[in-house]
């Protein structure tokens, strides 16, 4: 027979569950923001004492907020460039409001209103903002246009890290116009690269810049002579082995490296795999003879695993280079003993944007025709060439490489 006490704890357990589903009818789940709600009508007082601080490309404005205690927001109305009309908001929590996106260092005119809780709007204020210098005028400004291997150099610095686009212009032949060729989306500090795919002819370029606003730079028009490059001759490419390189898993040679196989199958990876000591992910080759290299085109198996994700290249122009610990954190143009290095690189993400092992065939698309890397113009001309792979897209201590192709020119 069950205890009183035992009796008595059932029955406050069943009355809390009965509680419980007496009450879920009336629980309505938040499905997002919802502004609080007043029926309170009254016209809110402006916001005041209203200051400028400008910056480049926008300005940081800062006010007194009116004593409302139904004030929900201010916010900003302007026109960045005469027609595209933006709009900010910023909560009652806060006595600032940023407006951005000029496009050009000038008067602009900004109205803010004050707004309750009940979507009423204070009398305008309107204040004069003049924007520094918008970001990508001052990058289109600094743009560096060059010569390079097989196209042009492209360089500047975006000290901010600002999102910019970087676009290209050659001629069609067909209508004697200028046409996109090329469309460079980045917010690093230090924008340098190369569009190849020319002649080493007097070619006419066009560049200007864009912003995430949608404001465009005038375009920089030159004519360039493309260098001369060749793809390297793999024939004459053979293994170097040195003590620090890794060791061959599975069989896959480094002379798999330059078959000509850039898919697996009907090719073979070269594959480094973990031994009885460590070793780094790192293989080192020989060209047959000297050159300047200007670019390489990497084939990968993929993304995820041990498919490289940061690398090293490093290059010799001994005759017989001796080993060195080429260990990882090292600069271009850095020298441990016989070697240099020519680039550290980044494999770049997955076009889609999806996670790692999470890819699509787009993304095993945009491997499988090869990814380019540029080789610094100021770097030496070199015999020998060591890859050494610092970090594989999933961590680990091994890695495998489909192919490489290397463009340059003969020394």
């Amino acid at each position: 027979m069950m205890s009183k006490y035992i009796l008595k704890h059932i029955f406050l357990v069943g009355f809390m569950l009965a509680l419980l589903v007496a009450c879920m009818p009336s629980c309505k789940k938040n499905d997002g923001y919802r502004e609080p709600e007043s029926n309170d009508k009254t016209k809110p007082g402006p916001v005041s004492n209203v200051k400028v601080r400008n910056f480049k490309g926008g300005a940081v404005l800062t006010y007194a907020l009116p004593a409302d205690e139904n004030l929900l927001y201010v916010v900003a109305d302007y026109k960045i460039n005469g027609k595209t009309a933006r709009q900010t908001k910023s909560s009652f929590f806060l006595d600032t409001i940023t407006v951005e996106g000029f496009q050009f260092s000038k008067d602009y005119t900004v109205t803010l209103h004050a707004v309750t809780r009940s979507n009423i709007q204070s009398d305008p204020v309107t204040v004069t903002v003049h924007p520094d210098t918008p970001y990508y005028q001052s990058i289109r400004k600094s743009l560096k246009l060059a010569a390079d291997f097989g196209g042009i150099n492209i360089s500047t610095l975006n000290k901010d890290k600002k999102s910019v686009g970087i676009n290209l212009l050659t001629i069609d032949p067909v209508d004697n116009k200028f046409v996109i060729n090329d469309q460079h989306y980045t917010n690093i500090d230090t924008i340098d690269y190369a569009v190849r795919g020319f002649a080493t002819n007097p070619t006419k370029f066009g560049v200007y810049v864009t912003d995430q606003f949608g404001n465009v730079s005038d375009t920089s028009i030159v004519t360039l002579t493309p260098l001369f490059e060749q793809v390297l001759d793999k024939k004459a490419f053979f293994v170097y082995a040195q003590p620090s390189d890794g060791f061959i898993g599975y069989g896959g040679v480094m002379n798999y490296l330059w078959d000509g196989e850039t898919l697996e199958p009907p090719g073979s990876p070269w594959q480094t795999t973990v031994g009885n000591t460590y070793r780094r992910a790192q293989g080192t080759f020989g060209l047959g003879r000297s050159y300047k290299l200007s670019h390489f085109v990497m084939y990968c198996r993929g993304y995820g695993y041990a498919n490289p994700k940061v690398f090293t290249i490093w290059g010799s122009n001994k005759d017989k280079p001796q080993d060195a610990e080429t260990v990882a954190g090292n600069k271009p143009g850095a020298v441990i003993g016989d070697w240099t290095v020519l680039g550290v690189y980044r494999f770049p993400d997955p076009p889609s944007g999806l996670a790692q092992g999470s890819t699509n065939n787009a993304d095993q698309a945009f491997i499988n025709k090869g990814v380019s890397f540029d080789v610094p113009f100021s770097s030496p001309n070199v015999k020998y060439v060591r890859i050494v792979v610092d970090e594989t897209w999933f961590g680990l201590h091994y890695t495998y490489l489909e192919e490489l192709t290397l463009y340059g020119v003969p020394q």
